[in-house]
């Protein structure tokens, strides 16, 4: 089908092209873009007062599929990330099974094709069954496509075998993408390790058990010259790590979640599982950190992290609630309004954190664009639509949010994945 949107304000982080342009898409790609374009098509979408942007490319979500499809399926997960604008997901390994050679990796990528509306990158586990005891099938995950290895939900806490699947992941040319935790440092935390634990009678986990690892994983990385790409940073010392790494010309890169730039630690009032996510809600200060990495390109990707659980198992005390936060249905109105509203980032730095510098970890060259030649993928953002974030209206089956009721700024009207429309919010 040929489309032709019009009247869109385009932002373009691979040429820098911004303003008022008409896109034409046909067979899959982006054909056109440039001022008043006369052609005509099966579709025309007016996205005057709208934003056009490469679709978002979220590199950290928990599908749940295989094994845990109460939680999500990669059906309900694609939905959910259509209405939210995005179009790759990367998946991470902790299901059931553990995804740990590549023939799992290959059924995940033929059932999306078939169950999912958006593309599904699915992430190999480091280590067999996520146990931290011998290496995954790196070699065979690579060739099946995984693009990156994770441990993620957990670190692999043996250095040695850490360092040994991360240089097989640079011979096999994949990405490793990191979840910063010293378990041994836990020790039964549940939130920020402040005075708001305090007053909940609370556990709780202070940056060092972030900021130890991610210390050492970037040594690791700078021995052996894998690209790392840290997930979920939380703390203020991480975003140093991070800007001090690149100082050195390390391949390093860093993603932020909007829940950990927008909520802190004093906004948990009572004890209440919904806040309860890893790493947890840190103070001010560290907020603060992450939002100037954001705005001085330190931190390069804004991601979910998008974890949902059954209502049961978070449903109760931060002691016993599961870790997690959905986040594909809320990214881009939490983006705008706390970062691109107030002048933190702009339009065209959204576009680039939420998709163009993702495509370039991945090294998914015809994606993260609005330019010609590029594949069509494509998100629709209107600014100016004003609405309480709600929960029941997810499409997600997690249901677990802070953000429940949350005034926000911007949706995401049409969402485009290989030149076709996939979702389309009601008028």
């Amino acid at each position: 089908m040929k489309i032709l949107i019009r009247n869109g304000y385009v932002a373009d982080p691979l040429t820098g092209k911004k303003g008022c342009f008409d896109v034409l898409i046909e067979g899959g790609r982006i054909r056109k873009v440039a001022e008043s374009l006369p052609d005509k098509a099966e579709k025309v979408i007016d996205a005057a007062g709208c934003y056009v942007l490469p679709g978002f490319i979220d590199l950290h979500v928990h599908l749940r599929d295989p094994g845990l499809e109460y939680k999500e399926t990669l059906e309900t997960g694609g939905k959910a990330a259509a209405r939210g604008g995005v179009t790759t997901v990367c998946a991470m390994p902790n299901t059931k099974p553990v995804i740990d050679d590549g023939e799992k990796v290959a059924r995940v990528h033929e059932r999306a094709k078939e169950e999912c509306l958006v593309n599904v990158i699915q992430i190999g586990a480091v280590t067999r069954g996520q146990l931290g005891e011998e290496l995954s099938d790196i070699e065979g995950m690579a060739a099946a496509g995984c693009h990156a290895i994770s441990e993620d939900g957990k670190s692999v806490m043996n250095a040695s075998l850490y360092r040994k699947g991360m240089k097989l992941a640079k011979e096999n040319g994949l990405s490793v993408f990191a979840h910063c935790e010293d378990i041994t440092m836990v020790e039964g935390g549940v939130m920020n390790a402040d005075e708001n634990a305090a007053r909940l009678g609370l556990k709780g986990i202070t940056n060092s058990v972030e900021d130890v690892i991610t210390a050492r994983d970037i040594l690791l990385a700078k021995e052996t010259g894998v690209r790392l790409h840290l997930c979920h940073c939380s703390t203020a010392d991480s975003v140093k790590m991070v800007a001090a790494a690149k100082n050195a010309g390390l391949p390093v890169t860093g993603e932020v979640c909007p829940h950990h730039f927008v909520l802190t630690s004093d906004d948990i009032r009572e004890d209440d599982g919904n806040y309860k996510m890893n790493p947890p809600l840190r103070s001010r200060a560290d907020v603060e950190a992450l939002r100037e990495g954001l705005k001085n390109k330190v931190m390069d990707v804004i991601s979910t992290d998008h974890a949902p659980h059954a209502a049961d198992e978070k449903d109760k005390s931060m002691a016993q609630a599961a870790f997690g936060i959905v986040g594909l249905e809320t990214s881009a109105a939490l983006t705008y309004t706390y970062l691109v509203k107030p002048g933190i980032l702009s339009v065209m730095d959204m576009a680039e954190k939420m998709s163009y510098n993702p495509s370039k970890i991945l090294g998914l060259s015809e994606k993260g664009s609005v330019s010609e030649g590029k594949i069509a993928d494509i998100v629709i953002f209107d600014p100016d639509r004003v609405y309480q974030i709600d929960k029941e209206s997810f499409v997600s089956k997690g249901k677990n949010t802070p953000f429940d009721g949350f005034e926000v700024n911007g949706e995401v009207m049409y969402t485009l994945v290989d030149g076709k429309i996939v979702y389309e919010a009601a008028k």
